[in-house]
């Protein structure tokens, strides 16, 4: 009887070890799936500065955001990562990758060596986007300049840091759903929600997470703690901004600037750096569709001391 007990719990590990590793195969796009095309580096720029690539992968400090040579440190509650090179450098940055690799990387977030890429990464966003737009996004990337220098490595603590173990956390909040445009919805108000949800990847700066570090979907855009550790996110509903003018979130998007007269701060400087690379047209339907979000209530924010008297 004991016997059969041992093999029968043998046996269901074994089952389980294999379900596990099946669930964690990193996902990957072959060559031969990508039909034809001819991709325009144009769109390519804007999808690059749609996505805020330089925000993080641009040389930090130093003025030329196009230096993509990485190295930017971003703290989180699992360990600092680091933006790694992504600039045409054949040896330190994605000079040798192919268009597959680029496409697997963005809208799976497996890397060319078949491991899967940590999420700090956000191709839980990335995954939305239209794979033209994506293909435009290498070749745009393909005429800049290489920077050499080598990143150095994650931050990332035991158990963090077994890769293998990311496949549960994708199975968990990725869906692999493309963008679907709302018939009910303007063409503008479908940009935004597309430049939004995609490459703008604006929930996962602006969204509170789980003890997985998985986007609460019942809050998303709601605000909460910022992610690399100091301060406050916004919330970006109506809950937040409803003294916002539609006008007001585009202003924004292209000066920096608030309604009062205040301006942008922290990470958000960066991204401010891009999106006012945006054509008008872009940032009014980013606005739009930001304006639409319905009011949300985030998670409480702590309070602050009091002063000692």
């Amino acid at each position: 009887m004991l016997r059969r007990i041992l093999l029968l719990a043998v046996a269901a590990g074994a089952a389980g070890f294999g379900l596990s590793w099946w669930l964690t195969i990193p996902a990957t796009i072959a060559a031969d799936a990508l039909p034809a095309y001819q991709p325009n580096p144009a769109n390519g720029l804007t999808t690059f500065n749609a996505g805020g690539c330089s925000s993080c992968h641009a040389v930090p400090k130093q003025d030329d955001r196009l230096r993509l040579g990485g190295g930017l440190a971003i703290p989180s509650p699992f360990g600092t990562f680091y933006a790694p090179n992504i600039s045409p450098d054949p040896d330190d940055g994605i000079g040798r990758w192919s268009e597959a690799d680029f496409v697997t990387a963005l809208m799976k977030g497996t890397s060319p060596a078949g491991t899967h890429f940590f999420p700090a990464f956000p191709y839980t966003s990335y995954q939305h986007a239209r794979l033209a737009d994506v293909r435009d996004l290498f070749a745009y990337l393909k005429t800049l300049p290489p920077v050499a220098g080598k990143v150095r490595d994650h931050d990332v603590p035991f158990p963090f840091n077994i890769r293998r173990d990311i496949g549960v956390w994708k199975w968990l909040f990725m869906d692999g759903k493309p963008f679907v445009a709302d018939a009910g919805r303007s063409a503008q108000w479908n940009r935004g929600a597309y430049l939004v949800n995609s490459f703008g990847h604006c929930a996962e700066c602006h969204s509170p997470r789980n003890f997985l570090g998985g986007i609460i979907s019942a809050q998303r855009f709601a605000g909460g703690p910022n992610p690399e550790g100091e301060g406050w996110v916004p919330n970006i509903t109506q809950k937040g901004l409803s003294d916002w003018s539609a006008k007001d979130i585009a202003y924004f998007l292209e000066t920096g600037q608030t309604p009062d007269g205040d301006s942008a701060g922290g990470s958000m400087v960066r991204v401010i750096r891009n999106t006012s690379q945006l054509s008008g047209e872009d940032r009014d339907a980013i606005a739009d569709y930001i304006k639409s979000l319905p009011p949300v209530e985030g998670p409480p924010k702590p309070k602050k001391p009091e002063k000692e008297s």
